[in-house]
Parts: C-alpha cells; structure tokens; sequence
C-alpha cells in the first residue's frame, strides 16, 4: 500500500530526529498535493468528514452578510468596501453572502471588493467554479494570499468561519511541574510521541500573556498553544486600515480552555462524520483541530492596534441579526404543498442547529475593530453571553 505523506513525514523526522507536533499537523493538513487540505477530495458535507454552518441553510451566510452591511454603514459606507474571507472552503458562504447583499443591500455589493484568501489549491478550483456567475458578472472577486496584500490597505471587514481551529498546534505537557513540549518521533516504523524541552520560549509565555497559571496544575496535565494564530492575528491588523475583523469559530476563553479539570486538550479529528483523538490514524484523510482560545485573540488583537468591540456566541449572534424572526416566519406561514412542508421542516431544523448552545450555537464570535473612534454598536452583538 502506497502512503506518500507517511513515508514524507517520517523522511523528515529522520533528517532531524523529531519533530514539533505542530510541524505534525502542518503536514497532515497542509503538505502540498499530499496534505489533508491539499488533496482534490470532498471534505466537508455530507459526503465528507465534517460539516460547517453554510452547509445547513442559507440562513448562515446571509445573517452574517446582515452584520457586514452594518458595518459598511458604520464605516461610512466606503467604496470600495473590501471583504476579506480567509479560508472560505467550498465557497458556500461566499455565494450566500453575495447573493444576499446584491438583493437587500445594492449600493453595498456595487461597493464591494471581495478577496479570498486561501491555501487549499483544490478548494480554490471549487470556489471559482461555483462563484463564476459572479466573476463573470463583473463582480470584483478576487484570490490572494495574505502576504500579497499591503499593510494598512484594507478599509472593511476581514472575516472567517471555522478557520483558525485548523491552524498547526504545539502539544504540551507538565512534567514534575515544569512545562514540557510533546514532539514526534519514529518508533518501530510508526509514529509516537516523546517529551523534551520546549521548542520555544514563546510556549511559557503564552500563558502568561493569557493569564493561566499552569505550572500549577498536576503532572500530566496535557494541552495545545495555538501560536500560530497569534502571528495570523498580528498580520490581519497589519494589513487592515479601518474596519472589522469577524473570528466565528469553536472554542473557549482562556480560563475555560485551560481549566485544570480539561486535562486532555481539546484536539479532535474528524473522518467520515466520526471524531476522536489519535492524530496518526488516516495521514492527510482526516481533518486534525483544536478549540480556539479566544482570549488569545482578543489580547493579541489589542497588542496589534485593534479594539475588542465584543464577544459572545454564534446562536445569540444570529438571534440579534434575525435568526428568530425566520423562525416564526416559517411557523406562521402554511405550507403550499408536501414538498414546501419537508422543505420548511428541514430549514426549521437547520435552524435550531445554527442556535443550539450545545452545538454551533455555543461557537465564539468575536468581532474587533480598527481606527473607529466612536462607540460601536453592532446589532449581532446586542445579546452577549
């Protein structure tokens, strides 16, 4: 049996003995043609490993582009008004968001440059193909990548859904109370984990920065640092000039995510619609995540130049935006035939999914701003946790 991204990674862990596990999980998700994220395969949906918010209803994206036409009224409805996805998968929530904006809010969409920035080359292809009546209307949509982009260029909103859980995480450990990192070697010709010094200083520091006392907790307490979101943080801010920055993702604020009861992290992988958590299982098949630490964020932002405008969670976010208002709307209205039934009972359902606490409604929503003097008032926001 043939296994190119295995004999890959253990190639390199030869040549240097070990690696981080977050050059791990960098390889598994983003090695080129053999990554996880590289490869031409159907990964989110029904016929694939996961499924994310615009894949339930259109109600998703729409509610989000609700919240982005606000913004284009606070900042003082600029042309061009620049959207920044980052990472935007299938082009689902793209479509929703364009489509929307182009029917209730024409002067917005005549105003709006929309970039996509984007590492998966295979989910580039379906992107342009499924936003080609766009592309092809004249609409300014454009792919890039974040280094391409000039600093301080961007005047409204950089915004992404589920992307910062699948940025490559450094594992670590205590050990008789002193902070160690996991690294993976090669044993018996498979993977394993073995643990040494920190690779770097910044692992300690990021506790501090969070405000966690881990040192404190018992030996073998486990956890994963997400540094990599840190510098993604400090680039976005570099390259905004005014405006919102818009984080929707699963996780927690730092003293929740580091809670000494957590002991295990909370790194999950996910092949064909089931999770658990033995990352070398499936190389470049299986998608590999951890929460996001939403304290990490909103510091590193404020470290940057941005402003905390608020945090709260995506179930409450939509309900200020008009999730419940298409609720009822659904309840009140009769249905026209068998068919409009089954469908208005399956948008019903997507629904209650998009707000369940227990489910994608207990995700984070954190929305940022830059050079906006006045106090904001952002309607997604009107309900905090």
């Amino acid at each position: 049996m043939k296994r190119p991204l295995y004999n890959f990674i253990s190639q390199q862990i030869r040549e240097l003995g070990r690696i981080t596990f977050a050059g791990f999980m960098n390889l598994a998700l983003y090695c080129p043609q053999l990554g996880y994220y590289a490869r031409p395969r159907e990964k989110i949906g029904a016929q694939g490993d996961f499924f994310t918010s615009p894949h339930l209803s259109f109600d998703f994206g729409e509610l989000v582009a609700e919240q982005l036409a606000e913004m284009w009224q606070v900042l003082g409805q600029p042309n061009p008004f620049t959207l920044v996805e980052m990472g935007a998968g299938q082009g689902l929530l793209a479509v929703d968001i364009l489509r929307y904006l182009d029917r209730f809010y024409p002067e917005c969409f005549n105003s709006l440059t929309y970039l996509i920035v984007e590492k998966a080359a295979a989910h580039i292809v379906e992107q342009q193909h499924r936003l080609r009546r766009w592309t092809e209307a004249g609409t300014r949509i454009e792919w890039t990548t974040i280094e391409e982009l000039p600093n301080d260029s961007i005047v409204g909103c950089v915004f992404s859904n589920e992307l910062v859980d699948a940025f490559p995480v450094h594992l670590v450990t205590l050990q008789n109370q002193v902070l160690k990192e996991i690294y993976v070697c090669l044993q018996d010709n498979r993977f394993a984990e073995v643990v040494g010094d920190l690779s770097t200083e910044k692992l300690v520091n990021y506790f501090d920065f969070v405000g966690v006392k881990i040192c404190g907790y018992a030996d073998g307490y486990r956890t994963e640092v997400n540094l990599a979101a840190l510098d993604w943080m400090s680039t976005i801010a570099q390259k905004l000039q005014q405006g919102f920055v818009l984080t929707i993702d699963y996780g927690y604020l730092a003293t929740r995510y580091y809670n000494p009861m957590r002991s295990q992290g909370t790194l999950q992988c996910y092949y064909q619609h089931s999770h658990h958590n033995d990352p070398y299982l499936y190389i470049g098949e299986q998608d590999i995540t951890a929460h996001v630490d939403f304290t990490a964020l909103q510091l590193q932002g404020e470290r940057s130049g941005l402003q905390t405008v608020g945090f709260t969670q995506q179930g409450l976010f939509l309900m200020a935006l008009g999730l419940g208002d298409r609720l009822a709307q659904i309840t009140q209205t009769e249905a026209t035939s068998t068919q409009d039934l089954q469908n208005r009972l399956q948008r019903r359902d997507a629904l209650h999914q998009l707000m369940n606490p227990m489910g994608l409604g207990g995700f984070g929503v954190l929305i940022q701003s830059k050079n906006l003097s006045q106090e904001i008032q952002l309607k997604g926001l009107m309900q905090r946790i």
